[in-house]
């Protein structure tokens, strides 16, 4: 092994819970309840994709392109807030830099990466960053993580991919690449039957790797 690749939303920093209350803020301004089964659907996908699940599931039809703009704006401002690292991340970005290659691929797009990248001062950390911008298929379609890898140059035999949600873990598995799922509060009732590895947090998925390594 010789490169992690990471999800950042719900696996790297705490920011399910602000698109959930967004999510949440838009239905009502639509006299709409979205159910956390929507919201679990939702999560890991490209943004688009993402408010087309919305949409379809709460009969709402406004053009989607406009309601990601009034999402942006919120999310945007909450996380310029405060973001908090999800437990254990220093830890096993600490323990694995310089000794493997390490990337982001996110479902985000650029701006809230940058914004989490300067927020936690973590930028020298990773040696490729991919947010949802020019990604035509979103999670659990492998083209991010195989787009991560042509950058890193390596085959899947050579990444492990670390995800929080189930479609993020599908399009890891998708990609070829051995698969870790730290579910969250938010994930933990999804599926992960088909990952290589369910951790129950990233120390967790850090000494799991430690000990793939020295096989």
């Amino acid at each position: 092994m010789k490169a992690i690749i990471f999800d950042m939303d719900g696996l790297m920093i705490d920011t399910e819970i602000i698109y959930h209350e967004t999510d949440r803020k838009i239905a009502e301004s639509f006299g709409k309840t979205v159910s956390e089964e929507t919201l679990g659907k939702m999560m890991g996908r490209k943004p688009i994709e993402s408010y087309r699940i919305f949409c379809d599931d709460l009969g709402i039809e406004e053009p989607i392109e406009q309601l990601l703009k009034t999402r942006y704006d919120l999310v945007e401002k909450m996380l310029l807030q405060e973001i908090k690292p999800m437990p254990g991340l220093f830890d096993i970005l600490d323990e694995f830099k310089g000794k493997m290659k390490m990337a982001i691929a996110t479902g985000s797009p650029h701006k809230f990466l940058e914004i989490a990248l300067d927020k936690l001062n973590i930028r020298e950390y990773f040696d490729v960053t991919q947010p949802s911008d020019g990604i035509v298929n979103g999670k659990p379609d492998p083209e991010i993580y195989l787009k991560v890898m042509e950058k890193l140059k390596l085959g899947p035999e050579y990444c492990i991919v670390i995800e929080d949600s189930s479609n993020g873990a599908r399009a890891g598995k998708n990609a070829g690449c051995y698969t870790i799922a730290v579910p969250s509060e938010y994930t933990y009732k999804q599926d992960f039957s088909f990952v290589d590895y369910v951790a129950i947090d990233l120390k967790d998925a850090r000494e799991h790797i430690k000990k793939l390594l020295s096989l």
